[in-house]
This record gives structure tokens, C-alpha cells and sequence, in this order.
């Protein structure tokens, strides 16, 4: 009994690590799948050439909205796409910049920022003599538009940037940035563009806020100048509608402002974070782990600060995350594997937790 037994424990044994070495060598298999990216699966790249990003799902899971530059565009416009990467469709005006585009409840109208107001060509690129700055221009203003590139209504109206507008996954409220009181700093807003209120009171950036999947919290970057000589640097470059992003930290606050609480103390750049579906977590990429401050990586880290997680291992860049809202899915912008040097292409990929 005890050897025949041993006999069946043995062939337990290699079955299992028969089905292990299959799933293992399935996932490398996957052509844009790099060693040690053991939570991706089924690895795909959506879009083949340009300068793609932002790229966020739909109410119903079954689209994505982003940003892109390539072709005959000589700036960002919004485009929407399937999830396999076709029927990729222009719902931006065509006209000046645009960025940070998210789908409405229903999916049939959308919000970005947009700067054609104020001009039809694309506005100026940032001056890099500062260094690497982010420019916030402020002919951005946020709207609302249907899907065949129609404006219905301008949301904000503000002497300052207005951008990076994120729709609650209750349907009822759009977190934003705006340097409207001099300082960038986050605030929230009804659908249709009402009761506009400032969450965010610091000095120092506050940006790139999304909410949590229960609607309750808002996770965001935000930079924290301390020295004489960092508020400085700070103050002149806000001044000019600029911000250094070299220093950025990730908090958590609820939707009325209040309990904000810091993330990471990595003092590297941090940015684009977005919750987990459990609530419980939040993806993010970052240079923590590059020597040269130049590689970002997504990593994972749970709401206390604790369980540091590094998700992705490509050598160059891997931002803008986002869950698809069943978990099943993560979507984000790489650099991996492009076909044009300084390329970012949409990934999509299926969530092994």
C-alpha cells in the first residue's frame, strides 16, 4: 500500500510540474513578455507606431480611449480603439493638443483637455534649457464630446491648465488639475462641469488623480519642494507653467480632500497611479530601481506603504496602468520592443494575481 502509494504521489508530482512548465512556457512564449513578469499573461501590443499613451478602458470593458502622436498628427489627439488593437478612431477635434481622455458613463461621450481654443496648430514644445520639465499649458480646458469628434460642452473655463480629468467609477463625479489659484493643485466637479471644488491645498504639484474603485479615495502624485533652493526652482518654473517631475511621491485622500496620507518616500519620480480592484492595492511606475533615473518600471504597493512589488522588467519604460474593472486585465504604454526608437505602443495583457 505505502508503495503503491509513493506511486501515485510521484505521478501527482510530475503532473503538476508538467502543468507548471506549460503555463511557464506559455507566458514566455508570449513575444512581449520579459522574465520575471510573472502577474502578465497572453502579453499583446495594440498599436504598432507612434507616441501612444493614457490608454484607459471603458465603462463596459470592451474599449480603450488614449492619446497618440504618429502619422500625419504633429501633436497628441484621442483616439479610441477594441480591445485587439483595431478600428482605431479620431474622437479629438484634429485641432491643437489634446490629452488625458476618459470614457463617460454609458460610453457614448468622453472628457479630455484640449488646447484648440486657443489655436489650431500645436502649441509650443517645452523649453528643455530648464532641464526635463513638463509643460502645463494653459490654453488647456476640459470638455465633453461624443464619439464622432464632436464638442458638446466645455466643462471648465479657468485662466490656467485644466487637464487630466478621471470620471468616478460611481458615474457621478471628474477629479481634475488646474493651476487656476496659481499652483497646480487637484480638484472635483459634477458630470456636466458644476460645483468645481479644490481638494488639494500644499505647495508642491498635485496631479495625475484617480479615484478608487468604490469612488471614495483619489490616489495622486504630487511633488513636496523643501529647501529654499527647491521652492525656488519650483516657484520660477510654476510661473513659466512648468513642472520638474524628478521628485514625485504618491498619496491617498479622500474625495472631499480630507486624510490625506503619503504612499512612497522613495524621492525618485512616481507617477500614474491607479487602484487595484480590490482597493487594497495600487499599481504605479517609477524609477526607484534605475540607476540612471531614466528606466520606469510598474510596481505594486499596498495602501499602508508596505508589499513593494516590482511588476514589469523592461529595461526602458512601462507606464500608465489600468485594470480593467473586473481585474481580469492591465493595460499600459511601453517602450518594449518598438519598431522606431522613442516609440510608445498600448499593451494589453491578462492579470495572474
Amino acid at each position: 500500500m505505502r508503495t503503491l502509494s509513493l506511486i501515485f504521489l510521484t505521478l501527482a508530482v510530475i503532473l503538476l510540474m508538467t502543468a507548471c512548465t506549460k503555463q511557464e512556457n506559455s507566458t514566455q512564449n508570449d513575444p512581449y513578455w520579459i522574465k520575471g513578469e510573472k502577474h502578465l499573461k497572453n502579453l499583446r501590443m495594440l498599436t504598432q507606431e507612434g507616441e501612444n499613451a493614457e490608454a484607459y478602458f471603458s465603462f463596459s470593458n470592451d474599449r480603450l480611449i488614449f492619446q497618440s502622436t504618429f502619422g500625419e498628427y504633429k501633436c497628441d489627439q484621442i483616439f479610441t480603439m477594441n480591445l485587439d488593437g483595431s478600428d482605431v478612431k479620431l474622437v479629438s477635434t484634429g485641432k491643437g493638443r489634446t490629452t488625458c481622455a476618459f470614457f463617460l458613463p454609458g460610453d457614448t461621450t468622453i472628457v479630455y483637455a484640449s488646447t484648440h481654443l486657443a489655436g489650431e496648430d500645436c502649441p509650443p514644445e517645452p523649453d528643455r534649457s530648464r532641464g526635463y520639465v513638463w509643460k502645463l499649458y494653459d490654453s488647456y480646458d476640459i470638455f465633453k464630446a461624443d464619439l464622432n469628434g464632436n464638442i458638446i460642452k466645455q466643462l471648465t473655463n479657468s485662466p490656467g491648465y485644466d487637464a487630466e480629468a478621471v470620471v468616478s467609477p460611481r458615474g457621478d463625479k471628474i477629479v481634475f488639475t488646474s493651476t487656476r489659484d496659481g499652483d497646480p493643485e487637484i480638484y472635483i466637479m459634477d458630470l456636466d462641469g458644476s460645483n468645481q471644488t479644490r481638494l488639494t491645498h500644499i505647495k508642491g504639484y498635485d496631479g495625475g488623480p484617480f479615484f478608487s474603485p468604490d469612488g471614495k479615495q483619489i490616489v495622486f502624485r504630487a511633488s513636496r519642494p523643501k529647501t529654499e533652493e527647491e521652492l525656488a526652482d519650483y516657484e520660477d518654473l510654476v510661473q513659466l507653467g512648468y513642472v520638474r517631475p524628478t521628485t514625485l511621491e504618491l498619496y491617498v485622500m479622500d474625495i472631499d480632500g480630507k486624510n490625506i496620507r503619503q504612499i512612497t518616500n522613495f524621492g525618485k519620480a512616481s507617477f500614474a497611479p491607479y487602484f487595484h480592484p480590490d482597493g487594497k492595492r495600487i499599481i504605479f511606475s517609477s524609477n526607484v530601481e534605475s540607476e540612471t533615473g531614466r528606466n520606469f518600471s510598474l510596481y505594486m504597493i499596498n495602501l499602508d506603504g508596505s508589499g513593494l512589488e516590482r511588476i514589469t522588467y523592461n529595461d526602458t519604460f512601462d507606464g500608465f496602468p489600468m485594470f480593467s474593472r473586473d481585474g481580469k486585465y492591465l493595460v499600459f504604454c511601453s517602450n518594449r520592443f518598438n519598431k522606431k526608437r522613442g516609440d510608445t505602443n498600448v499593451f494589453l495583457a491578462e492579470w495572474v494575481d
